[in-house]
């Protein structure tokens, strides 16, 4: 098969070397973590090994790591009005996962948006003014915000977020799925009380996640019950070989983080130009505000989504339309609807992102692959208004 050009990093990153190494390790411990002899002790020498990296990762402590099966899991957990001894008000911006905006366990009559600007940046005026109304109400908020979007990678101003509702006397969750292991995520500099993270966008298998606290203190409210699993906070037998696929993930992701961060600026920064150059009508959005350094979503006219995303597959490169959480579809964006584009130039959004492998020849492939697939788009597209 011709070599392919992955570029959808945000959907989900190959599996690092190190973890698949750890994870094929892993498997032969035979015992079960809460078992007290000395295989079940092994095996919780493993998983806490890992819980250590994991939290390393993000500035926490250890023991305010709570393993999941996904960052999806990991937001169902923190979102209840139960959380922290009690919210009765969940805030979330517009441009959150759909495992925010569906508010979790919380009544829909009791969740808000909050709006974004045009440049996908949420409104602190707006959240500020809305924050102020609430606690004058002597009503509790669980604020959610992203630290960097799925789609645009445009990053928001957690510490600002975090400062206005702990003046409210509500609590802060972030949703650093995206950021992790791209830019610096410390729970404490951020202000946050809880923090989700996905194994899978580091280089970890699919199907682990985490839940981190700020304060050991804070009270969850668990999903899954029965068992004195994670500390109580989620019941069953752990992952131990996903866990330990995270952690190995984690511990590459922290030490590369300052120079695989460069590394990969550059090479979107390259991308950008050459698409701009060779489609100067192109938007780049989100481009004026701060962007995670490997993510770039764009639209050129008369180009749809749906048809590029098949031309690039064809082409040899892996690209999308956006979030990666529809079941294949190729749906409208409420990231970009929330950021006021027209619908006409949102149907035509490609994402774009960048990795720890990727190379100056996988975005060359990528440009050449534009310029065949724009031009033969654009052709057909003056042909059928002719």
């Amino acid at each position: 098969m011709t070599e392919r050009a992955y570029l959808d990093w945000n959907a989900t990153a190959p599996l690092r070397p190190q973890a698949r190494a750890a994870m094929i390790a892993a498997l032969d411990a035979v015992g079960n973590p809460s078992s007290v002899h000395a295989e079940g002790r092994a095996a919780r020498h493993l998983v806490e090994a890992a819980r250590d990296a994991v939290a390393a990762l993000v500035g926490a402590e250890a023991r305010n790591v709570v393993f999941t099966a996904s960052g999806t899991e990991a937001n169902m957990l923190v979102l209840s009005p139960r959380t922290g001894g009690g919210c009765a008000r969940l805030l979330v911006s517009a441009i959150e996962h759909p495992s925010v905006r569906s508010g979790g366990r919380f009544a829909g009559a009791a969740v808000e948006t909050v709006a974004v600007g045009s440049d996908g940046v949420i409104n602190l005026a707006l959240l500020e003014a809305r924050l102020s109304a609430l606690s004058q109400e002597r009503v509790r908020p669980l604020l959610s915000v992203m630290l960097a979007n799925n789609e645009t990678g445009v990053i928001q101003p957690v510490s600002e977020a975090a400062r206005l509702v702990h003046q409210a006397g509500g609590l802060l969750h972030v949703d650093a799925v995206q950021a992790a292991g791209r830019i610096p995520c410390d729970i404490n500099a951020l202000g946050a009380d809880l923090m989700t993270l996905s194994g899978h966008k580091i280089g970890a298998p699919k199907g682990v996640g985490a839940l981190i606290r700020r304060d050991a203190g804070l009270a969850l409210d668990p999903l899954v019950t029965g068992g004195g699993q994670e500390r109580r906070a989620r019941a069953g037998t752990e992952n131990v070989a996903g866990i330990v696929g995270f952690g190995a993930a984690a511990a590459v992701a922290t030490a590369d983080l300052a120079t695989e961060s460069a590394r990969v600026r550059a090479l979107r920064d390259r991308l950008e130009a050459g698409l701009r150059q060779a489609t100067p009508a192109a938007v780049i959005f989100g481009a004026e505000a701060s962007r995670l350094p490997n993510t770039t979503l764009f639209a050129a006219p008369a180009v749809k989504a749906e048809t590029a995303i098949i031309a690039f597959d064809l082409e040899g490169v892996a690209v999308s339309s956006g979030a990666a959480c529809s079941s294949g579809k190729v749906a409208p964006s409420h990231v970009l609807a929330a950021m006021g584009v027209l619908p006409p130039v949102a149907r035509g959004a490609v994402r774009v992102s960048l990795g720890p492998t990727t190379s100056e020849a996988d975005v060359e492939r990528f440009l050449a692959a534009w310029i065949k697939v724009s031009g033969a788009l654009l052709n057909k597209a003056k042909g059928i208004a002719a």
